[in-house]
């Protein structure tokens, strides 16, 4: 278990693990913060709802699929070469931000008015809820907690892998379509935001490890990514099941 756990680090994102920072240690130069991911967080948030305002409306949302792509092959770059992390980080937030605008706008206009708002509230307060959590020490990533929120995230995503592979030949997977209704694609979409949830107190985890371990002045941002990449995942997998709870009305 201890060498599983060593392996698999302090964070369910595949990004961010212990390994990180046993190849980034350095004695030389400014070294990780809280208060240093903090500032960058905060800015990176502003980068990224900057983006996503500028798309919200039919006349941009075509920079939805430009937006993720870009933001793939930036967060590429940013795991293989985390050195990088201070340039490449803002410019995915804005990627992300460009490609949630579009998508938040039409899930406004083809459920409900009022969704995105909901969708918006409903993450920032899971990720205040998450990090009170977290610091009061109410949820203690052990290591069976670390591990199991792994092996779900690694479950939900290789679901997201059929699906992909479905489309590309014309098929669909029910339990992903936002306008299924039924109690099994409910389930799973909530399914889903917990676990999503969950992994944010694996990133803080992962930060908190940083700053009192020294890891370079760069890892703040590489810190700020990993949680950027939950955010998104976490917010559109609340859109998605806010749009299936609409439709079971």
């Amino acid at each position: 278990m201890s060498k599983l756990s060593t392996t698999l680090g302090r964070s369910g994102n595949p990004a961010l693990t212990s390994e990180v920072f046993n190849k980034s240690i350095t004695s030389q130069g400014e070294v990780m913060t809280l208060q240093g991911t903090v500032n960058k967080t905060i800015f990176s948030l502003f980068l990224l709802i900057a983006a996503g305002s500028f798309t919200f409306s039919a006349a941009y949302s075509w920079l939805i699929w430009p937006g993720f792509i870009g933001g793939f092959i930036v967060a590429l770059i940013t795991i293989f070469k985390k050195e990088w992390a201070p340039v490449t980080v803002p410019i995915y937030a804005v990627l992300e931000g460009l490609a949630l605008g579009g998508i938040s706008f039409i899930y406004q206009e083809a459920f409900y008015p009022g969704i995105v708002s909901q969708a918006i509230l409903l993450t920032v307060s899971i990720f205040v809820a998450l990090l009170f959590a977290y610091k009061t020490r109410i949820i203690k990533p052990t290591e069976n907690f670390k591990l199991g929120v792994f092996a779900a995230t690694g479950g939900i995503f290789l679901v997201y892998a059929v699906s992909w592979i479905m489309a590309l030949f014309g098929a669909s997977m029910p339990i992903m379509d936002p306008s299924n209704a039924s109690l099994l694609s409910i389930g799973f979409s909530l399914f889903v935001v917990v676990i999503a949830a969950l992994n944010l107190v694996l990133d803080f985890d992962f930060i908190e490890e940083g700053a009192e371990r020294g890891a370079p002045k760069y890892m703040e941002w590489y810190g700020v990514f990993g949680l950027l990449v939950t955010l998104v995942w976490l917010y559109l997998e609340i859109l998605r099941l806010l749009a299936k709870l609409q439709n079971r009305r």
